[in-house]
């Protein structure tokens, strides 16, 4: 669970004006962060299989919107994908 710092600073670098959070970017930067902190918790709980489930639907949900982001505006996408430091 994110607390709300750590999903304003998830946001922080991405984010197209000051109160966003319903951009792509922004939902890319939150998704990447609870996968993060979701797939810690899986290392140390390996047994945890409803939270595995909920993982790979983030992941598939991250994929979505990096998808769309790449069809809208790729130059954006370059840039969140060397942001936030993920694989193409």
């Amino acid at each position: 669970m994110l607390t709300k710092r750590k999903k304003i600073n998830a946001i922080k670098d991405v984010k197209r004006h000051e109160t966003d959070t319903g951009s792509p970017e922004a939902q890319v930067a939150i998704l990447s962060k609870q996968i993060e902190e979701l797939t810690t918790h899986l290392k140390k709980n390996h047994k945890d299989n409803h939270s595995r489930r909920g993982l790979l639907q983030m992941v598939a949900n991250r994929r979505k919107h990096l998808k769309y982001l790449e069809k809208e505006n790729k130059r954006k996408y370059n840039s969140l994908i060397k942001t936030l430091g993920l694989k193409k």
